[in-house]
């Protein structure tokens, strides 16, 4: 028993010797942040040069709150001395009456402001290298900032102006910090800061260690390391280094110029799939196709007008709206003009140019000639950053997205729909068709309306990504009908094959040729293509083809 109590009496002795002992080291660690505070405005109260740089020093070490607000106020110049109290203020205001400050480090009156004479003040002045010295300690400071994008942003900072002090601080760092990212981002900045030692084993092992990474600081390291160092073996492994991080950086700047291909691709398809519906099933020329793509995208900024408080929205608005508006103009087409003139396409041709210079005069009357902006969404706006070298812009990737997505919708439609059964039946023989039954000229009109209204949600699509203006579509139309002939006319695997390829072949020319040669080139192509293949890439069935 009486060992039973002893062993009772041991235990809470030891238990409360631990928390006594953890009391006193976080109490020590307190009082040394504090130590350090108190001496850093010290020294920079003096306001030498020499003094204010071992004060940004102690600072970076203490881990009081208020060093950041110190440090940004000694470089904004609204840090003073108050010679009465021979004490540290921050300047908030100054007129005729005096100068509003308040003190730094007074924790009695943290916050109070009150007005002295400006002959009572004298502000702590700072040189280049002062300003140098506390730019780097306000990065050191971000590191230990509890936001992981804040740290992340710190790290990179740091890599591109690594300093004793940032490595002592990324070193702590490497065993507290939780996110993967960071991990990798401080074990790089430690492999950059071994470059830096004499020893040789050291320099190579950080070579290796670096020889992955894509981090625009690292090649400028390693790149200084192959220039400088007088060792042989360091000298090669830099230079076998900078080879790999050179073709790793060829291979993202290929795949970077495929991506910016889809997404004009992505444009072309999205412009040129309702002019292939309604040219392959009615085989009419419609000129004024860029005018329906322009309705679609002033419908999206009149739908941005009305809903001002919810732009993040507006989009899921326009595109049914887009596509109701412009598949009615559509039909209004159709039934007023172009149902007098089948068998007859180079009359349709110039009345459909007629009717696009009546709707372009239409637009400049309501909203006059000047060109309009369309806000883009939150969401649909920055970059995907992939890695340092690497990111995709969002809306471009989201219109690729959508691209596949109507071309989806489409094929549904004309596949697994009675439209759609009776659209390929027109197609493929008008005479056979009706006599089944079929009613061409409805056929004929849902179908131009079909076309239409993807042309208008083509409109909102190239509304996120150009201004809107009256002259919008005929930027398209020409390129619109090159995709189309080149897919081949009324197919519309045809047409995504061949949008998606002219714009990739458009932007892998372009840094050789410049953007006009690289439209020149691929027009060039086409026709040399059609002379050898006049249906296109995917030839029609039925009576387009024998048109």
């Amino acid at each position: 028993m009486r060992f039973e109590r002893a062993s009772m009496a041991n235990s809470v002795n030891s238990g409360l010797g631990f928390f006594l002992a953890l009391f006193v080291m976080m109490w020590s660690a307190v009082a040394t942040a504090d130590e350090n505070f108190d001496q850093a405005l010290s020294k920079i109260e003096t306001g030498k040069f020499p003094s204010i740089s071992e004060g940004v020093a102690l600072l970076v070490d203490s881990d009081d709150a208020r060093v950041a607000t110190v440090l940004n106020a000694l470089t904004d110049g609204a840090l003073y001395r108050y010679k009465p109290e021979s004490t540290l203020v921050y300047l908030h205001d100054k007129n005729d009456e005096g100068y509003l400050v308040s003190y730094v480090s007074s924790a009695d009156k943290a916050g109070e402001k009150f007005v002295v004479k400006s002959s009572a003040v004298k502000r702590v002045g700072v040189n280049n290298n002062l300003r140098n010295e506390i730019s780097s300690a306000l990065a050191t400071l971000n590191l230990k900032n509890p936001n992981v994008e804040i740290r992340l942003n710190a790290l990179r900072e740091s890599l591109a102006s690594l300093n004793p002090a940032s490595l002592k601080t990324i070193t702590k760092m490497a065993t507290t910090e939780k996110n993967s990212e960071a991990k990798e981002l401080i074990k790089t900045a430690m492999a950059m800061g071994g470059l830096k030692s004499e020893d040789t084993a050291i320099q190579l092992t950080s070579i290796s260690a670096l020889k992955d990474s894509l981090e625009p600081a690292v090649k400028l390291a390693l790149i200084n390391m192959e220039s400088a160092s007088d060792n042989a073996a360091v000298k090669r492994a830099a230079k076998a280094a900078l080879k790999g991080i050179e073709e790793k950086l060829v291979r993202y700047s290929h795949l970077e110029t495929l991506f910016f291909g889809l997404s004009l691709g992505s444009v072309l398809v999205l412009a040129a799939i309702g002019l292939a519906i309604t040219f392959g099933v009615m085989g009419v020329i419609n000129m004024a196709h860029g005018e329906l793509i322009m309705i679609g995208a002033y419908t999206t900024y009149v739908i941005q007008l009305m809903m001002p408080n919810h732009i993040e929205y507006s989009l899921f608005v326009a595109v049914p709206a887009a596509f109701l508006i412009s598949g009615l103009v559509g039909i209004a087409i159709e039934r007023g003009v172009i149902r007098f003139l089948y068998g007859r396409p180079l009359e349709t041709l110039l009345a459909t140019f007629g009717v696009s210079l009546i709707l372009q005069q239409a637009v400049r009357t309501i909203f006059s000639p000047l060109n309009r902006s369309v806000e883009t969404p939150d969401w649909m706006s920055g970059l995907w950053q992939i890695n340092p070298v690497f990111s995709l812009t969002l809306n471009r990737l989201y219109i690729i997205i959508f691209c596949f997505m109507v071309f989806a919708a489409l094929f549904l439609i004309l596949r697994k729909t009675a439209l759609g059964l009776q659209v390929r039946a027109v197609s493929q023989n008008r005479s056979m068709a009706r006599a089944m039954g079929v009613r061409s000229e409805w056929v004929d009109a849902m179908t131009f309306g079909l076309g239409s209204g993807i042309a208008g949600v083509a409109g909102v699509a190239l509304s996120q990504l150009t201004n809107v203006g009256p002259n919008l579509g005929q930027a398209y139309i020409i390129d619109s009908f090159m995709v189309v002939v080149f897919g081949g006319v009324g197919n519309l695997w045809g047409v995504m094959v061949a949008g998606l390829s002219l714009g990739v072949a458009n932007k892998f020319l372009e840094p050789f040729a410049g953007a006009v040669l690289a439209k020149i080139l691929v027009l060039v192509f086409i026709i040399l293509f059609i002379q050898k293949r006049p249906r296109g890439l995917f030839p029609q069935k039925g009576r387009a083809a024998e048109g």
